[in-house]
This record gives structure tokens, C-alpha cells and sequence, in this order.
């Protein structure tokens, strides 16, 4: 139960990386908010997940604040995609970390206290508006609350608004095999499209090594088996030795957004903001909750928390829409195996082409002219194989 009286400026459901954004963006921008986080477990904690966190994540912190929250990890430089017989290797414009949700949750969450939130373990169950304020399970009043609750989030659910398309993943840590050191490896299926199976390098000796696909109407769910039979199908031994395996649902973000308006507002996976191609979300979770803690604090200052939603709408449409739109016709495009296919062989053959596509799939890129072009050449030519011959240290087992 909650203290009578207690009022909150900003409550936040959910202290993942997106809620623990939510927080730090709204302190940032006045220090004096009282802001309460709410998660239903402890810190630190597992959460399922890729691990895969983009430079773009570290800027957007940084301009919050928040510096050398990963200086002591190992960035990874190299990423793979490898589709059948084709195959792209290169290092990118700017190495991405692989770090532990574990590890990284914990360390947002502590930034957040530090900024002056109020960490609270509490499991939100029901919300609903009064005059005045958003109400949180009938004794905890809020002028405005963000629901960064996940893919199954209950704030969602109390707004009626439904999710869109989803994958299903399974996700473990095993040791890195040898030829899968130092990289990102993405080795995208052939069958149950769209779909692929991952191994990426955490820098300890460990990989975090998954397999996920898109759930379809018209078939069932793959079973906890067939997960890990295709991930072996896809990276033969890449889960050897695996432990702390965990599945999860990736609620898809499509063209078609619409943040909503009001006190009540939703950010990240509980947004539906994870990258069709990629199922990436950690950049989306600390680019909205930033953006949504931004808008609940000028709304708040205002006298108008009612208007957060509208300011959290307007600020990142004009940033993430156009990225969105683009996303999402290139997932259609690549449900044709030929498209599919001929985009690595573009990427192989042309660094632009390879930058823009990670671009794409990690941030908020676009399809550029480089990507038409490159995929208009390769599409008029046979694919090709290993277009970027490594260097024999390496093809070395690490």
C-alpha cells in the first residue's frame, strides 16, 4: 500500500532500460519532479534478450548525462550475415557492445537513482484516470504515468490498444566457438521465414546465442524443441554448453504508429517498438522513454500533465516514423529470399551498402540510395559468396 497522500509527478511501470530512460530524461530536465520506478523484481536481474546494444544508445545517454556506462566492456567490431551460401563480413563504421541485460538494467537503474528517482519493487496490476491524475492500482496517484512494462504490459492493456506482429525467441549464454569470436553473427533461416539464429561475442568467452522467429496466424507457435533444433540447424554447436536459456516475445513495430495522447503514455517493447528485421529494441526503449521523460516534465512544469502524451507524440514521430516506414518495407522486401540474398551480396561487395544496412537494422537509418543501388547490381547478377576476403588472423579459432 502506498503512504496516504503520496502524489507523484511521474510514475514509471517498468525499470528496464526504456523505463530507467523515461526516468533519467524527465530528471534531466528538471531535477526537481518526484518520480517513482516500479518493477516487479529486483535489481540486478536477467532479462531475455540479444544483448546487442548500438553506439547510438551511448549518444543518446551521453546527451542525457549518463557517460562510460560501458567503458569497461569489450566492443565487438565485426558483424556476419550469412544466408545459405551467401555470406557478408565487415567491420562496422562503429563497434556495437554485447553486454548482459543483467548487467546493463542494473547499471540504467542506479544512473536513474543517482538523477533522484524512487526505486520501488511493486507489481502494477490496474490503472485508471481520475480527475487530476492517473491512479495506480487504486492508492497510487500519478500526474502522469509511462508504461515501459514489455512486450505483455499492462498499461497497454488498460489503454485497449493492441499489439501488433510478434516473434518468439529462446535465448542462452555458451561459450564462443571458435570462428564466431569477436563478431556478431546473424545466419538468417531458409525455412519458417522470416527467421534467424544468433551468436554474438559477449568479450568474456561467452556468446549469447538465440534463435527467434515471426509468429504466424495461419501455423503454431514453434515449441521449445523446435527452437533449439533450428537454432543448431542454422549454428551447428553454437549452443553447446549453454545455460540460463530463457524465451521471449518481440512485439514488431510496424508503419503504422501512433504514440498515445494524454497522461498515460508507452515507450519501448510496451510501444511495440522492436525492429522488424533485427529485433532490435534497445535503442527505441532509450530513445522514447528519454523522449517521453522530456514531455512528461514540460507538461508537468506547464500545469498540464494532460499534455504530455501530445508533446511525447510530436517529438518522436518527426524522429522515429520515417525510420519506421522504411523498416517496415524492407521486412516485406525481404520475405523474397531473392531480395534477401542479393542485399548481403550488396553489402559484401560495398561498405556504404553494409554501414547503411546495420544502420537500418540497429538505429534509425533509412533505405538509402546506396542500398537501392547496391541491391539493384546484385539483384542482376548471380549472389556470390565471401565478397570480403578477412584476413587470415582473422579465419583463426579465437
Amino acid at each position: 500500500m502506498s503512504p496516504p497522500g503520496e502524489q507523484w509527478d511521474l510514475v514509471v511501470v517498468g525499470a528496464g532500460p526504456a523505463g530507467a530512460a523515461t526516468a533519467i530524461g524527465a530528471l534531466r530536465a528538471d531535477p526537481r519532479l518526484r518520480v517513482l520506478l516500479l518493477d516487479r523484481e529486483d535489481f540486478p536481474r536477467d532479462k531475455a534478450c540479444g544483448d546487442g546494444i548500438a553506439p547510438h544508445v551511448l549518444d543518446l545517454l551521453a546527451d542525457a548525462g549518463v557517460h562510460g556506462l560501458l567503458d569497461d566492456r569489450t566492443p565487438v567490431e565485426r558483424l556476419r550475415l550469412v544466408r545459405g551460401g551467401v555470406e557478408a563480413e565487415r567491420t562496422m563504421e562503429r563497434p556495437a557492445y554485447v553486454v548482459p541485460r543483467a548487467v546493463l538494467d542494473a547499471r540504467l537503474v542506479e544512473a536513474a537513482v543517482a538523477a533522484g528517482a524512487e526505486l520501488r519493487r511493486h507489481r502494477v496490476r490496474t490503472l485508471h484516470e481520475e480527475p487530476g491524475a492517473v491512479v495506480l492500482d487504486g492508492d497510487l496517484p500519478a500526474a502522469v504515468v509511462v508504461g515501459a512494462d514489455g512486450a505483455h504490459s499492462v498499461v497497454r492493456r488498460a489503454l485497449e490498444r493492441s499489439r501488433g506482429p510478434v516473434a518468439l525467441a529462446v535465448r542462452g549464454y555458451a561459450p564462443v566457438t571458435p570462428g564466431r569470436a569477436g563478431r556478431q553473427v546473424i545466419e538468417l533461416g531458409t525455412e519458417h521465414q522470416p527467421s534467424y539464429a544468433w551468436s554474438f561475442d559477449c568479450g568474456d568467452g561467452t556468446a549469447n546465442v538465440g534463435y527467434g522467429e515471426v509468429l504466424h496466424d495461419d501455423r503454431p507457435a514453434p515449441t521449445r524443441a523446435q527452437l533449439f533444433e533450428r537454432l543448431e540447424g542454422l549454428l551447428p554447436g553454437a549452443s553447446a554448453g549453454g545455460t540460463a536459456w530463457k524465451g521471449h516475445h518481440l512485439p514488431l513495430s510496424t508503419a503504422r504508429w501512433r504514440p498515445p495522447r494524454g497522461r498515460v503514455l508507452l515507450v519501448g517493447d510496451a510501444a511495440g517498438l522492436i525492429n522488424p528485421l533485427t529485433g532490435e529494441g534497445i535503442f527505441y526503449a532509450v530513445a522514447t522513454g528519454l523522449a517521453a521523460g522530456r514531455a512528461a516534465a514540460e507538461a508537468v512544469r506547464r500545469g498540464t500533465p494532460e499534455r504530455a502524451g501530445a508533446l511525447h507524440r510530436r517529438s518522436t514521430r518527426a524522429i522515429l516514423l520515417p525510420h519506421l516506414r522504411h523498416t517496415a518495407l524492407a521486412a516485406t522486401l525481404t520475405r523474397s529470399a531473392r531480395v534477401l540474398e542479393a542485399g548481403i551480396t550488396a553489402a559484401a561487395a560495398d561498405q556504404r551498402v553494409f554501414d547503411d544496412l546495420v544502420e537500418l537494422g540497429l538505429a534509425r537509418g533509412r533505405l538509402t540510395p546506396s542500398l537501392a543501388l547496391g541491391l539493384g547490381r546484385a539483384l542482376w547478377r548471380p549472389p556470390a559468396t565471401r565478397l570480403d576476403p578477412r584476413p587470415p588472423a582473422l579465419e583463426e579459432p579465437a
